[in-house]
């Protein structure tokens, strides 16, 4: 008896162990943001994956974090909300910024308190990304967005790292402002991309997808934000800048860009936007994948720049239509056609990119007098099937290339610009292929599809230069670049030819 009591006492006392090791407390943050959704009603479904199980909410939609994990952020704005937001919002102790614009969330503990005071209705206002303190332009707006290590430069240290933004620090100038070189106090060298019209939707929306975006986006081959500055009439983002300019420049410039590394500025780029189709959540699509949109850092490494005409997608979703924005050249049939894109109009674009480091010309330029009313890409399948893959090969090179491998990456080329979205790889395909890894099973397959005309529209209507062409003067200024950074885009006879204005 005595001894099956001791027994009945250990299975006793193990149990209750057990579950006090399996036990693990709920985050106050994650109870907290549970009740939160519990009262508002979300026609989207954006809040779907806040999980109350969950220990961690900075995996969740809408959500931003600092770097210690702890929420900072309820950005909740145009997803068409309502319901009340309850006082329990107090337990987030570090929450610095809400969202609720477009919405029709009442019952903001922020603006009516516990104890609201007079004239604070339950249709309150909800409290803005950003507003404006003062005037001045010296007065930063220290509550418009804190997101991740981003750092906050206040104008007068941004304008004197420019030179009160002189003409001559002038890198280029793009649609939504110029950029220009600085040199911060500590000696840092940045680019300052100063955007204009900031009052207006397209100046601020700019500014916060490229926060939101491009803070949430963090790979080797990627351009890395410093900070940001915004005042009542000023909106400004700092870069470190590259020296060694765009890949669109580089070609164009002297020395000339050896073979291999062409070969590593598209294996760099490949794998920096097989990170924002593959590996962020929701993926980011940039829509403008381009030479002139691939910086090269000091060891000429590629980063992939300029995220404003990016969209963030759900995995769930197939595409997102909108306006055409983009580059003639560059841009894929179906988006140009429908405006619908996915992660297969960057990999049409990035078709293009490819044959722009094996060519040394524009997209634009592509054997501009071979047929003026030819397509290029019928033109460069019918140099690949001829096997004449010297033709393309830029002349700057001389023989100081690998002809097999010229001919892979044209390949390759080829697969991402096909017709149908379908038909083209994803971008882990085409690392692997660009890599040595599947692309002759990739190839064999793709010939059992049969595609459309190639000849459409002006997305692949594209007249091309002569091979015996000289290169563009070193002084030509291009306008319409992301950084601008020694001439870093299509020059100014191609700059009418972008789509829905600025970028």
């Amino acid at each position: 008896m005595s001894r099956n009591l001791s027994l009945f006492v250990l299975c006793l006392f193990l149990f209750s162990a057990t579950l006090s090791l399996s036990y693990e407390a709920r985050n106050p943050e994650v109870e907290a943001l549970i009740i939160i959704r519990s009262g508002l009603n979300d026609p989207h479904g954006v809040l779907n994956n806040w999980d109350e199980d969950s220990v961690d909410p900075c995996s969740w939609a809408m959500i931003t974090c600092s770097p210690d994990n702890v929420v900072t952020g309820l950005l909740l704005q145009n997803n068409n909300i309502s319901g009340q937001i309850p006082p329990v919002l107090g337990k987030l102790p570090n929450l610095q910024t809400l969202d609720l614009s477009n919405n029709s969330a009442v019952g903001n503990p922020l603006i009516c308190g516990s104890h609201p005071v007079e004239g604070c209705s339950g249709s309150a206002t909800p409290i803005p990304l950003s507003f404006s303190i003062d005037s001045s332009p010296d007065l930063q707006e220290e509550d418009l967005i804190s997101l991740g290590n981003l750092r906050s430069f206040v104008f007068k240290e941004l304008q004197h790292a420019t030179d009160n933004f002189s003409s001559k620090n002038i890198l280029g100038a793009g649609g939504f402002g110029n950029v220009y070189k600085g040199k911060l106090g500590d000696g840092t060298m940045v680019a300052v991309k100063r955007l204009k019209d900031v009052t207006g939707t397209a100046g601020e929306s700019q500014f916060r997808t490229e926060l939101e975006l491009i803070s949430m986006a963090v790979h080797r081959n990627l351009l890395r934000l410093i900070g940001y500055c915004a005042t009542s009439n000023e909106r400004l983002l700092v870069y470190p800048y590259m020296s060694n300019g765009s890949v669109a420049s580089k070609l164009r410039g002297k020395p000339v860009l050896d073979w291999n590394a062409r070969k590593r500025i598209a294996i760099g780029a490949a794998r920096g936007l097989l990170y924002l189709h593959e590996q962020c959540d929701p993926k980011i699509i940039h829509r403008d994948v381009k030479a002139a949109n691939v910086l090269l850092d000091d060891y000429c490494e590629a980063i992939v720049g300029d995220f404003g005409l990016a969209k963030l997608l759900d995995h769930a979703e197939s595409h997102v239509t909108t306006a055409v924005r983009g580059t003639v050249g560059h841009i894929a049939p179906e988006y140009l056609s429908t405006g619908q894109s996915s992660e297969k109009t960057d990999v049409f674009g990035f078709g293009i990119l490819l044959l722009e480091l094996i060519t040394g010309m524009r997209a634009l330029e592509f054997g501009k007098t071979v047929n003026q009313k030819g397509a290029m890409l019928d033109w460069v399948k019918k140099i690949q099937q001829e096997k004449k893959v010297e033709l393309l090969v830029d002349r700057e090179l001389g023989s100081s290339y690998d002809r097999i491998e010229a001919g892979e990456m044209l390949q390759v080329a080829l697969l991402c610009t096909k017709y149908l979205p379908a038909h083209r790889p994803k971008m882990s395909e085409v690392v692997r292929m660009l890599e040595g890894d599947g692309l002759a099973e990739k190839w064999a397959a793709s010939h059992n599809h049969i595609s459309p005309n190639t000849s459409f529209s002006l997305a692949t209507k594209i007249q091309l230069r002569p091979t015996n062409v000289s290169r563009q003067d070193d002084n030509d200024h291009d306008h319409s670049s992301m950084f601008g950074m020694m001439a870093m885009d299509d020059d100014h006879d191609t700059h009418a030819m972008e789509l829905s204005g600025p970028r």
